[in-house]
């Protein structure tokens, strides 16, 4: 049976103290320090290792070709808050910058010519960034992600120890999923997701998102009524949100950013959100865009967003009403006694789905019986088990759920 420690990750709880500070009226002005001056935002001006997300509309210019100016206004920003901080890049932009070499005028939807855009695109991405850092006399490492390297514990504490050693050597890591390889059925989706999971991967302090939107607004921002959103401390502050999709070049629309947002809050890191042209004093002192609290309470630790968010599952349990009210509201571990059906073929030891009544998926855990034993098992008690079956199916210290998120 493996632990929690298998998966070696950390994070550091705030224990600062809140604010309710009301943001003056929005559009598009420069608020006064006082709606900017909080604690969370000092906390996000000082932290000491961030994860830095980068859009695909922040990179290229109007021909989808990469951007010199655009690279070298990001890294000018980057390099002066590395002088307290240990950063990490999430750069999006490989497909996108492969689009004005091959000539594209849309970003491909068919999954050969994304992938052809992106291995093109990666290598002048690469350049851009490799050239722009150079600068500074700061050398860049490539780590190429796909979901599969963070769904296996072994590949994630791999990735995790290649990034670490990076920066050990003064190297910024510049994290893109590996989008010439990755399947529509194997892939983070955006690089917002993946600059969530990889601030939890590797325990950041913040997790900063810039793309072309100076932060979030209640509807479209070029509405005259759009209402600016300076703080998200919980889901209900969402309520009435219009979020949208994605744009011409990216794949990470506003909904997909906050939704990476409360990901990342979920695992104790606060984010910033705001366009690229205020990277500067977005990393100088985290006094523009949106920012989104944590909460204590709602907190996962590192292995239960691993297996939550990351792992790869081997099959799934249906669970009675019963069963599902337990393990989502009184934090018990899951027996069999509650179990209607094993779904798949899964060995003791594999993270698999936990299921309601209606097949609706509530939770992960890691299961300590293979599939086989536990359909012998199902809806028992534990008095009627003999001795060596007496336990478990998944145990509370080993089950996560969806329904405590924020």
């Amino acid at each position: 049976m493996s632990s929690q420690q298998d998966f070696p990750l950390t994070q550091k709880p705030y224990s600062g103290p809140t604010v309710d500070t009301p943001f003056p009226d929005p559009l598009h002005e420069n608020p006064t320090a006082s709606g900017f001056d909080s604690p969370l935002r000092q906390r996000i001006a000082h932290a000491k290792r961030v994860v830095i997300k980068i859009g695909s509309s922040s990179l290229t210019d109007e021909d989808f070709l990469v951007s010199q100016e655009r690279i070298d206004h990001i890294v000018d920003a980057v390099h002066a808050r590395m002088g307290i901080s240990d950063v990490i890049l999430v750069s999006s932009g490989a497909v996108a910058a492969g689009m004005g070499p091959l000539g594209l005028n849309r970003r491909p939807t068919d999954l050969a010519t994304k992938q052809a855009a992106a291995s093109v695109g990666q290598v002048h991405l690469a350049y851009e960034w490799g050239r722009s850092f150079a600068r500074y006399d700061r050398t860049v490492g490539q780590v190429l992600l796909t979901a599969s390297d963070t769904g296996h514990r072994d590949r994630a504490r791999n990735a995790q120890r290649t990034i670490d050693r990076l920066r050990q050597l003064r190297t910024i890591p510049i994290v893109n999923e590996n989008d010439t390889v990755a399947t529509s059925e194997m892939h983070f989706g955006d690089n917002d997701r993946l600059s969530a999971l990889v601030a939890n991967l590797m325990g950041a302090d913040a997790l900063f998102l810039f793309s072309d939107v100076d932060g979030l607004y209640d509807k479209n921002p070029a509405e005259p009524d759009a209402r600016f959103i300076d703080e998200v401390r919980t889901g209900k502050d969402l309520k009435g949100v219009e979020a949208g999709e994605s744009g011409n070049v990216g794949t990470g629309g506003m909904a997909t950013k906050v939704s990476a947002a409360r990901l990342a809050t979920r695992g104790g890191i606060p984010v910033l959100l705001t366009s690229t042209d205020n990277i500067g004093p977005a990393l100088a002192d985290a006094s523009v865009g949106t920012v989104f609290h944590t909460r204590e309470e709602c907190k996962l630790s590192a292995w239960k967003f691993w297996a939550l968010y990351c792992a790869d599952t081997g099959g799934a349990v249906r669970l009675d009403a019963g069963a599902m009210q337990a393990v989502t509201k009184g934090g018990n571990s899951l027996l069999a006694v509650g179990i209607t059906e094993a779904i798949g073929e899964f060995s003791r030891g594999e993270i698999i789905d936990i299921m309601g009544p209606e097949g609706e998926v509530i939770g992960r855990g890691e299961v300590r019986f293979d599939s086989a034993e536990l359909r012998g098992i199902l809806g028992k008690q534990m008095e009627e088990l003999p001795e060596y079956q007496r336990r478990s199916v998944v145990h509370a210290d080993y089950l996560s759920n969806y329904a405590s998120r924020i």
